[in-house]
């Protein structure tokens, strides 16, 4: 633990708060689970905002685009600054900088949930205490483990009818196999939920129901009728620490009364190892756990020193370097997002590993190879913002002036010239054309395509090299129609859209042999390339993969690059209906070449004809993304949600019944899926909610590969 005395060399003497006492986090949940709520009263508590902004209001103050206003959800990572004073412990009275970055809970804006991960050293999970897991919480949850994200979890929404706190701790042990335990405990549930049990301090927080905005609370003794199971859960959160912290466990098993700074301190390491989850309950709508989140944040989640050293890569990726937070050394950073603000143009979200950054400074973009001159730097309070002169090692700010950057560039000094690892991001599942109404409109649609692409790495835009059209590609239905409004709204543009089309792929299921061959005699300098290649299937989501079997020189080392490219462009467009090829290993194993004629143009060339010989022969496929769906709906409407299901070629996964509510999980083809919202409501009458996320590819029916074959000549849409 560090005291204000104990304050590491890597910090400048001109920063205001230490690195020890800097938390950068990010609050991740299921769409509804209440990640907005929870970060707007934060920001009350804190101090940022006086008035407290709602989602259903359309005011909360992270959600600050025109189109979440409306429809109540977050669709971009907002990034805030706070500071919090904890109450007690051993960080009590010291000041913490906390950056909070609010992300979205719909899949269609899993990009946003990705890159925020990427840059933050810790994260609260949001559960809701009626549902527990749910299928987006899954998926936040292996992004979290992805980039190895210490965490704690709040069980939101315990006034909530139905509100289970020990069920919902369980459903994450079951469901995402975390090592759970309870560091508080509700008193009450429902609409009886007047406050909480610290198991480290063994006190009770009672809020007072006059005060509406959960500011007062009395730390009073445990109600005599829960000092039983506060004893008993605190011996087993004891326990559990036991296995991270060899000095309490000595304690535990002597029988040793434990100081509450021994136990959050093991709280810490046990949480900064990833292996251990602390739990908390609370209600962010009714006001009350969300300071008790904020001290936990400040106690057991990491600052930047705790936190292995970044990865940068020097000389094209052959040399590793280590990246450590320390404020003397050069800069290194990474642009995490790109916005545009409607006052002061391209903002980049930068998130600072390593230095100082100051406004005026030039850096170093070593994807570009150019210099980037910063003319401005603010750290952000959701829309509003405020100039700050240098950004330190661990902050997280906006940049402004930077003109040819992308997610996921490294800003260095020259002398480093070092690449961080960049977010990876999936691909998008749907496509559509896209034209403008007008002549007028022509030329800002090219425009503003550009700019919302630089924005999200998940929207694709490029023009089909047959028909001439504007393809726009996304994550879904919701992601593509926000664009749309997007474009509307900010780059006044009038658009129309074709029929959404499906991102499907072209894979193989045997091996076969290939053999290329590219020969042009026109007198003078001919082209000769000859390749040879075994083309292989590997397991769904493993990708691609080259091996170079050339031995004795038959292909000189310089034509082997250009004959994987070229077997990369046979890829992009496959045999059956031109989508993309995915999941094989190709072996190049022969060849042979011409002392004058050899270039690197014909083994590209050979490369395409080896690849395309080979897939005829490997009996190919068409594969269809598969979605994932989880329908909640009551029991009385649960049949005809299973039979509708069923009807759109679903597999049904599996039924969990919660309350009076019943969790149908479900594989369904993307492709039946279109205008699903407006029918699983008519089948319930209104009352059922879903959920839907890509979980894998498949083979399509033998009828449907026909039509699709046909459709894709007549309109060769591709994602």
């Amino acid at each position: 633990m560090s005291t204000v005395e104990n304050i590491s060399p890597a910090n400048s003497k001109n920063r205001g708060t230490p690195l020890e006492y800097t938390r950068n986090i990010g609050i991740a949940a299921h769409i509804d689970a209440g990640k907005t709520t929870t970060t707007e009263r934060m920001l009350y508590y804190t101090g940022v905002v006086h008035k407290i902004g709602e989602v259903h209001d359309g005011n909360a103050t992270t959600d600050w685009m025109e189109q979440e206003r409306e429809r109540g959800i977050t669709i971009t990572s907002a990034a805030i600054s706070c500071d919090w004073t904890t109450r007690e412990g051993p960080f009590s009275d010291i000041r913490h900088k906390i950056n909070i970055i609010d992300t979205p809970g719909h899949v269609d804006f899993t990009a946003e949930v990705e890159r925020s991960l990427r840059v933050l050293d810790g994260a609260v999970g949001v559960f809701c205490a009626v549902a527990g897991v749910q299928p987006q919480s899954e998926t936040v949850w292996r992004q979290m483990d992805k980039y190895n994200v210490p965490r704690i979890a709040f069980i939101n929404k315990m006034d909530r009818t139905g509100a289970d706190f020990f069920g919902a701790v369980e459903d994450i042990r079951q469901k995402l196999g975390g090592n759970a335990h309870p560091l508080f405990l509700p008193i009450g549930a429902e609409d009886r939920f007047v406050g909480l049990v610290d198991l480290v301090t063994m006190k009770a927080y009672l809020y007072n129901e006059n005060d509406v905005m959960g500011m007062e609370y009395e730390v009073t003794d445990i109600p005599a009728d829960m000092v039983d199971l506060a004893s008993k859960y605190r011996e087993a959160l004891i326990e559990a620490l036991a296995d991270f912290d060899d000095a309490l466990a000595e304690k535990f098993l002597e029988g040793t009364e434990l100081e509450e700074d021994e136990i959050k301190a093991a709280v810490r390491k046990a949480t900064l190892s990833l292996d251990f989850l602390g739990v908390l309950p609370g209600t962010a709508f009714k006001n009350k756990g969300v300071q008790m989140v904020m001290d936990c944040i400040v106690d057991y989640l990491p600052n930047p020193l705790d936190l292995p050293p970044m990865i940068g890569h020097l000389d094209e990726g052959e040399t590793q370097m280590e990246i450590v937070p320390d404020d003397a050394a050069d800069l290194a950073g990474l642009a995490f997002k790109l916005a545009t603000d409607p006052y002061v143009g391209k903002l980049v979200f930068f998130r600072v590993y390593q230095g100082e950054l100051k406004k005026g400074s030039t850096l170093y973009n070593p994807r570009t190879r150019r210099q980037e001159r910063i003319s401005r730097l603010m750290v952000m309070k959701a829309d509003a913002r405020k100039d700050i002169d240098v950004a330190y090692s661990g902050d997280i700010c906006a940049i402004i002036g930077a003109k040819d950057i992308i997610t996921g560039d490294t800003l260095c000094t020259r002398q480093l010239d070092v690449r961080l690892e960049p977010p990876t991001f999936p691909d998008p599942v749907l496509s559509m054309s896209i034209e403008p109404a007008t002549k007028a409109d022509q030329e800002k649609l090219s425009l503003a395509l550009q700019r919302l692409a630089e924005e999200d790495p998940t929207f694709v835009v490029r023009t089909d090299e047959e028909t001439g059209q504007t393809i726009i590609a996304g994550m879904g239905e919701l992601h593509l129609d926000i664009l749309r409004d997007r474009l509307f709204r900010e780059f006044k543009v009038q658009a129309d859209a074709g029929k959404p089309q499906i991102a499907y792929r072209e894979a193989i299921f045997k091996s076969a042999k290939g053999v290329g061959k590219f020969v042009r005699q026109s007198g003078g300098r001919g082209q000769y390339g000859h390749a040879e290649i075994m083309l292989e299937p590997v397991p769904r989501g493993d990708g691609y993969e080259f091996d170079n079997k050339i031995v004795g020189g038959v292909i000189p080392k310089e034509y082997i690059k250009p004959t994987e490219m070229g077997i990369l462009e046979g890829a992009r467009n496959g045999v059956i209906a031109g989508y993309p090829v995915i999941d094989f290993k190709v072996q190049l194993v022969f060849g042979s070449f011409h002392d004058v004629d050899s270039s690197e143009l014909a083994f590209k060339m050979a490369g395409i004809f080896a690849f395309k010989e080979a897939m005829k022969n490997a009996d190919p496929a068409i594969l269809e993304p598969i979605m994932k769906v989880e329908v909640t709906t009551p029991e009385e409407s649960q049949g005809d949600i299973m039979g509708d299901l069923t009807r759109r070629r679903g597999q049904i996964q599996g039924m969990e019944t919660k309350g009076n509510l019943t969790a149908i999980t479900a594989h369904v083809p993307l492709e039946t899926m279109f205008g699903y919202a407006t029918d699983v409501r008519s089948l319930s009458k209104g009352r059922a909610s879903y959920s839907m996320e890509p979980a894998h590819f498949e083979k399509v029916p033998a009828r449907m590969e026909q039509k699709i074959v046909e459709s894709s000549t007549r309109e060769p849409a591709r994602a």
